[in-house]
C-alpha cells in the first residue's frame, strides 16, 4: 500500500478540532441512531424519518428541500469561501424483518427493522452536517446532503429510490461534481474502513418466470404437459449461464428464491411461477443475462410442449467507484483511522441504488466497519439479529467529514500569484 503524502500543520490542527468535536458529539450520535432504530419505516413510507432529518438540518441552518421521490430530503450547506460542490448520500428506509435481538433500542414497529444499517448511515450524515456547519465559514465550497428513501426498493407498483430522486432534481441547483456514500459492513470490525478501487457492489435484477403446461390427472401424464417437470429443467439449464456461457473470471449470481405450482397431489400442475435475482459486477455481463435466459426458456419449454412468460426487471446497475477519486481519498482515510484499519475488500454481490448517482458524477462508495466479535456483534445484513457496535458512529463521522473537507480544499480555486 502506498504511503500518504506529508500533512500540513493546518490539516493536523483541523483534524484535532474535528476529533474533539466528534468526541463531544458522540453521545448525541448514539441517541439519534437509537431513536431511528426504534422507529424504522419501510421504503416509500419514511415519513417520520424524513421529518426528523429535515428538522435537524434546518436547526443547523442548512437550506432544506423535502418531498423528493416521496420522502427524500436534501440539505445544502454553503461554505464561506468559493469552491466546488460535493454530495454526501445517506439512505433512510428499513426492512420487513422482525427484530429478535433484545436491546434497549429494539424496534417498536412489529415486523419492521433497520436490518441493513440505514439508521447508522443517516446518523453519520447528520453528524457530518453538524460538524461542517460549525466550520462553514472556513469551508471552500458547498456540501449537498442527500437523504434518500427506498434504497431497498419501492413496493411493487410504486416508484422511488435514487433514480426517482435524480428525476426530481436531486442533482440540480447546485449540481455536485463528486459524491460520497458508505454502507455498514458487519464483517469489518468497528474502527476500520473497507474499500474497493472500482466495482464495489453488484447490479441487481429481479425476474418472474411463468411456465405453462396442461393440467391432467397424475395417473395419465401423457395426456397433459407437466409444468413442474418443465420448470425443473428450466432451473437446471439456467445454471449453465453461470457455468458454461459466461467467462468464469466474471462474478455472476443467478438465484431462484421462490417456486410455486400445482394444487393437488394427484394432478399435474399446469402452471409454475418462479421468482429470482441476478447479480453481476460487470456491466457487459449484466447486459447478456436476459437474452440468454430467454434463449434457454424458449428451447426448454418448446422441447416439453410448454410455454413461458418472463418478466425481467433491471433494478439497479453495478456500483462502480471512480478509481482516481478513490486514490485521491485513501490518504485521508489512512490519516484518520490508521494504516492497519484501512482494509481493501472484495466487491460485494449485494446491490446499491447509489449506483445511479455514481453513473452521473465521480463517486466513492466505501464500507464502514460495524462488527465487534468480542461483543458478539457479527450478524450479517438483512438478518433479524443484526446490530452494530455504536463506536462506528464517531469513526463514520470523522472519516466522511475529513474526506469532504479535504476534497473541497484540494478542489478549491487557488489564489493567483502575481507575475514578477
Amino acid at each position: 500500500m502506498s504511503s500518504s503524502p506529508p500533512v500540513s500543520a493546518a490539516v493536523v490542527a483541523r483534524d484535532a478540532r474535528y476529533a474533539a468535536d466528534i468526541r463531544d458529539l458522540t453521545p448525541r450520535l448514539i441517541e439519534i441512531r437509537r431513536d431511528l432504530h426504534q422507529h424504522p419505516e419501510l421504503s416509500n413510507r419514511e415519513e417520520r424519518t424524513s421529518r426528523v432529518v429535515a428538522e435537524r438540518l434546518r436547526a443547523l441552518g442548512l437550506e432544506v428541500r423535502t418531498g423528493i421521490a416521496h420522502h427524500g430530503v436534501i440539505g445544502v450547506l454553503r461554505g464561506g469561501k468559493p469552491g466546488k460542490v460535493l454530495a454526501i448520500r445517506a439512505d433512510m428506509d428499513a426492512l420487513p424483518i422482525e427484530e429478535i435481538r433484545d436491546t434497549p433500542y429494539k424496534s417498536r414497529h412489529t415486523g419492521v427493522m433497520h436490518a441493513c444499517g440505514h439508521d447508522v448511515h443517516t446518523t453519520v450524515a447528520l453528524g457530518v452536517a453538524e460538524l461542517l456547519a460549525k466550520y462553514r465559514a472556513e469551508l471552500p465550497g458547498t456540501v449537498k446532503f442527500i437523504f434518500q428513501p427506498a434504497e431497498e426498493g419501492p413496493p411493487r407498483g410504486e416508484r422511488g429510490g435514487a433514480k426517482m430522486m435524480l428525476e426530481e432534481g436531486a442533482f440540480d441547483a447546485p449540481t455536485p461534481e463528486a459524491i460520497f456514500g458508505l454502507h455498514c459492513m458487519p464483517t469489518i470490525e468497528a474502527g476500520s474502513i473497507g474499500y474497493c478501487e472500482t466495482a464495489a457492489m453488484a447490479s441487481a435484477d429481479r425476474f418472474l418466470i411463468t411456465v405453462r403446461g396442461k393440467k391432467v390427472h397424475g395417473a395419465y401424464p401423457h395426456e397433459g404437459i407437466d409444468a413442474i417437470v418443465t420448470a425443473a429443467a428450466v432451473i437446471e439449464q439456467l445454471q449453465t449461464i453461470r457455468s458454461r456461457r459466461i467467462d468464469t473470471q466474471s462474478p455472476l449470481v443467478l438465484s431462484i428464491g421462490s417456486i410455486h405450482g400445482g394444487n393437488r397431489f394427484n394432478i399435474l400442475a399446469d402452471e409454475v411461477r418462479m421468482e429470482g435475482t441476478v447479480r453481476t459486477l460487470d456491466p457487459d455481463v449484466h447486459a447478456r443475462i436476459e437474452p440468454l435466459m430467454r434463449q434457454i426458456l424458449k428451447g426448454v419449454t418448446e422441447s416439453h410442449g410448454a410455454s413461458y412468460d418472463l418478466d425481467y426487471e433491471r433494478i439497479v446497475p453495478v456500483t462502480v467507484n471512480h478509481a482516481p477519486l478513490v486514490s485521491r481519498m485513501l490518504p485521508t482515510i489512512r490519516r484518520i483511522v490508521g494504516e492497519a484499519h484501512l482494509v481493501p475488500t472484495r466487491p460485494q454481490m449485494g446491490a446499491e441504488d447509489f449506483s445511479y448517482f455514481a453513473n452521473r458524477v465521480p463517486a466513492f462508495f466505501y464500507f464502514l466497519g460495524v462488527g465487534n466479535k468480542a461483543k458478539g456483534i457479527t450478524a450479517m445484513l438483512h438478518t433479524p439479529d443484526f446490530d452494530v457496535d455504536e463506536q462506528c458512529l464517531p469513526v463514520g463521522v470523522a472519516v466522511m467529514a475529513a474526506m469532504a473537507t479535504d476534497w473541497l480544499e484540494t478542489a478549491a480555486p487557488q489564489p493567483s500569484v502575481p507575475a514578477k
